[in-house]
């Protein structure tokens, strides 16, 4: 079954190709591949090293619980995508098929888990900090001291089973129902999770930027400002894209959509490192020192050597 409408990472050749010209390929799509893979590799250290850090070195509050798990979806989300883009680049390469294009298909699919993951983070961690601000004194005093554990492993859950139903559709059934869950799961992406997490972070812009007339907003603000910003530039047009597949449109290629994915899950750890890193005095410290500073306005510490 050729499930082309869960279209595969970068490089992928169309079903209608012969072998002639699977030996040919463009000099731009390999340079963006080249590009992705590169910016993948970065993104795999740097997601390491925030899991090091903040499973190792820095004790955990609400906050960092949520910044962990995306650290792991994103880690995961890229170990999927360099795994298929380099199974594409060795079909590429030798002129023949290295594995079958189910499970390659399969391998998209899980990182469309990993991505949705991603997603669902960034809103329970928009959602919370809205919430710190408006109700400062319940969440003070009245804030369960394990919510953040319990909604990542409600949102794991969720995620689960989304991509679960949707594999099972898209593997084992005909093409109209994969097309029918695909669907379903970008219209739960696009109607609740994104509106809830671009109206909180709307909401804490105003509230952070009204105060900031007395004081300089906080740097876990900006953290969060910016990895919203940077999703809604670089992750979302991976499901508006493989959205409108479902419809037959395609308006970009796919691996530009694949690099900016890329890029989307590679760059929160610099962003946490560049924040952390400036001062009044812009100077550059060590990643540990930097998200000390960045997680520290949250009652973190880090545990001693």
């Amino acid at each position: 079954m050729d499930l082309n409408q869960t279209s595969p990472p970068p490089t992928s050749p169309t079903p209608e190709t012969d072998g002639d010209d699977l030996c040919r390929f463009e000099v731009t799509d390999v340079a963006i591949d080249s590009v992705t893979l590169l910016i993948g590799l970065c993104g795999l250290v740097g997601n390491g090293a925030v899991l090091w850090l903040l499973g190792c070195r820095i004790r955990r509050n609400p906050i960092t619980v949520y910044i962990l798990n995306l650290a792991v979806a994103d880690f995961t989300f890229l170990l999927f995508l360099l795994t298929s883009a380099l199974l594409y680049m060795m079909d590429n390469v030798t002129c023949s098929t290295v594995v079958s294009s189910r499970y390659l298909s399969s391998l998209f699919l899980l990182s469309l888990f990993s991505y949705n993951m991603g997603l669902y983070l960034l809103t329970a961690i928009s959602i919370e900090r809205c919430v710190s601000i408006l109700c400062p004194l319940w969440y003070r005093c009245r804030r369960p001291q394990r919510l953040s554990a319990m909604v990542c492993a409600l949102l794991w859950v969720l995620s689960i089973t989304v991509i679960a139903m949707v594999t099972s559709l898209c593997l084992l059934h005909e093409h109209e129902h994969c097309r029918v869950a695909l669907i379903s799961m970008y219209a739960l992406n696009f109607l609740i999770f994104a509106p809830a997490m671009v109206i909180s972070n709307v909401i804490l812009f105003i509230k952070v930027l009204c105060s900031s007339k007395r004081r300089q907003p906080k740097r876990l603000y900006i953290v969060i400002f910016l990895t919203v910003l940077f999703f809604l530039i670089f992750g979302v047009p991976l499901s508006i894209w493989n959205f409108l597949q479902q419809f037959g449109y395609s308006l970009v290629p796919t691996q530009v959509v694949f690099l900016l994915a890329c890029i989307n899950s590679s760059i929160n750890p610099f962003i946490y490192f560049l924040v952390g890193s400036c001062r009044r005095r812009c100077s550059l410290v060590s990643f540990q020192v930097a998200f000390r500073r960045v997680f520290e306005e949250t009652g973190v510490t880090v545990i001693s050597t």
